[in-house]
């Protein structure tokens, strides 16, 4: 039976996102993309009825699937797989360091609606030095909505509307790739939009080194806070002392009217740092 059939028979739930991939070239590409050995121990969030989870535990030396949906955890137990660890949870929930005395590789085919809350618990936020998540991880394979990986692969030079906070989140802590485009009918049910497979190999330290990263955080929520303001508007918006924003730009040599979206990661970690100078300084 194909993997559209085997699909078909399971009654999936719009409020769960549940979209089921059923293209075996696609399948067989996660694996490969994953870079999988016989010593891994890889954790798949979302594995539904467990058409990626049968082929991984084929090649790891341990599965840990975290499902929700219990009528998807009656499908995975009859996989018998004796590599396979099935975890009943919400994976916003789950204290991935707790899983495996070693590290771990992720597998994701995640509900589009939570993207970023998973990124973040998968990597941290840009201030958390010591996520206990992140220092378990080798690498991440996302499968997110094509939009979302575009946003997350994003730099100063691309659209302003793909340039921003998640962008920021998820290259903070990894480097980021989109290793595969994946169109809407690889799915059962059919998404309404195109889909792609993102590989984030994570950090051992953050993309910039920093004196107070929590005020870098609070320096890049501003700057993306009004797409249409410009930077000095933003900073002020958010906060900033209006003396404080014009030396601290005018010292960098960023023009007042650049928006936040034109500033690369390093340049707001740089405007970060001198606003946190001439604020001691002041």
């Amino acid at each position: 039976m194909n993997y559209f059939d085997r699909a078909r028979f399971f009654r999936t739930k719009k409020r769960l996102g549940q979209n089921f991939l059923i293209d075996g070239q696609t399948i067989s590409d996660i694996i490969d993309f994953a870079d999988i050995s016989a010593d891994d121990v890889v954790v798949e969030i979302g594995p539904g009825v467990g058409f990626v989870t049968e082929q991984l535990v084929k090649h790891a030396k341990k599965v840990i699937a975290i499902e929700l949906d219990e009528e998807a955890i009656k499908e995975l137990k009859k996989l018998d797989a004796p590599n396979l660890e099935i975890i009943h949870q919400d994976i916003l929930k789950t204290d991935l360091s707790q899983l495996s005395d070693g590290k771990i590789k992720i597998v994701a085919n995640i509900p589009y609606y939570i993207t970023s809350p998973i990124i973040a618990h998968l990597l941290g936020e840009v201030d958390d030095l010591d996520n206990k998540n992140r220092n378990k991880i080798t690498d991440i394979l996302l499968m997110v909505q094509e939009e979302v990986a575009r946003r997350m692969v994003a730099n100063e030079n691309s659209s302003a509307k793909q340039y921003g906070l998640l962008t920021i989140l998820s290259q903070f802590w990894a480097d980021v790739e989109i290793m595969k485009l994946v169109g809407r009918r690889s799915f059962y049910p059919a998404p309404k939009v195109n889909s792609a497979l993102v590989k984030l190999v994570v950090r051992e330290k953050p993309l910039v080194e920093l004196s107070d990263y929590s005020f870098f955080r609070r320096t890049v929520k501003a700057a993306f806070s009004q797409r249409r303001k410009n930077i000095k508007n933003c900073l002020l918006s958010g906060g900033f002392a209006k003396d404080i924003v014009t030396k601290a730009l005018e010292k960098l040599g960023f023009s007042e009217n650049v928006r936040g979206e034109k500033l690369s990661i390093q340049d707001l970690g740089k405007l970060s740092e001198e606003l946190l100078l001439e604020g001691k300084n002041g």
